[in-house]
């Protein structure tokens, strides 16, 4: 069963046009933002579940997996009905989660698809902060929207963000460089994710995401980074990256962000759950 809320957010380009991309290539220009319009991204964090996503009846994204972060996109301000299927079973089949999206103009945010705490599928809109780092300075936000427990995550095996609980985020300045982090439960040295060697680079706001399920051994991370924070005089054009990163992963997390806007969810929504898919 589903109802709807309403998100508001910003945006650009009418429902017709909407065009996310699935994947966000490493350097790539943040798209402008136009008058009368917003940034809009859509993160799908429902484990096992490949989803095609409609606005106003339109498909927007087809076999959109999981762990996958959309590239901002610019919207046209209105309001956008949103429904996300299993893959192949819209417009005309019960969606698995509907929303109402108010695009107002100036803002930025994600949408995020994901499961509660205790495992139903749910949205989530986050604002995204752009604004500037001090010179050597990065900026880390991680986002808890996973079926788990609350969580600390550590820097170098010490706390930086502690007692974080879902749907909710985290964000702090914090020294350019490598650092090798990971995700426990709050309060223990119980890892949950990671080990990861995270790379904040100077002039970066890195958004990651921890999500998935505890009880299905799922839990994973999903980064981007968007770059053109520094304080130096004619700084680079903003750019975005992004990377899905599983389990105990060696691999180098990437991140993500976007710029910054106002965003509100109101309402209530109850989203049917997906018995039996996610893996």
């Amino acid at each position: 069963m589903t109802s709807r809320t309403t998100i508001a957010v910003a945006a650009s380009a009418g429902a017709c046009a909407l065009a996310f991309g699935v994947t966000a290539p490493a350097a790539m220009a943040a798209p402008q933002q136009g008058q009368d319009t917003g940034m809009v991204s859509v993160f799908h964090g429902i484990p096992g579940m490949t989803v095609d996503v409609y606005a106003n009846g339109d498909k927007l994204l087809s076999d959109f997996k999981p762990g996958t972060v959309t590239d901002p996109q610019s919207l046209e301000a209105g309001t956008y009905d949103i429904e996300i299927f299993e893959a192949g079973r819209g417009p005309d089949g019960t969606p698995a989660l509907a929303e109402q999206v108010k695009v107002s103009e100036g803002g930025n945010a994600t949408v995020a698809a994901h499961l509660s705490s205790d495992g139903k599928p749910q949205l989530t809109a986050f604002a995204n902060d752009a604004s500037k780092v001090d010179a050597g300075k990065a900026r880390l936000t991680v986002r808890h929207v996973a079926a788990a427990p609350a969580v600390d995550v550590r820097a170098g095996g010490q706390p930086v963000f502690t007692d974080l609980t879902n749907p909710n985020q985290d964000s702090a300045a914090v020294d350019a460089g490598t650092v090798n982090a990971d995700v426990v439960l709050a309060g223990t040295d119980t890892v949950a994710i990671g080990p990861a060697d995270l790379d904040l680079k100077e002039g970066t706001s890195n958004i990651v995401y921890a999500w998935g399920s505890a009880e299905d051994k799922n839990l994973a991370l999903a980064t981007q980074t968007f770059s053109g924070m520094e304080t130096m005089p004619n700084a680079a054009h903003a750019g975005v990256s992004g990377a899905a990163v599983t389990p105990n992963s060696s691999d180098q997390w990437l991140a993500w962000a976007a710029a910054a806007g106002a965003i509100s969810l109101t309402g209530v929504m109850v989203a049917r759950r997906v018995a039996g898919r996610r893996g």
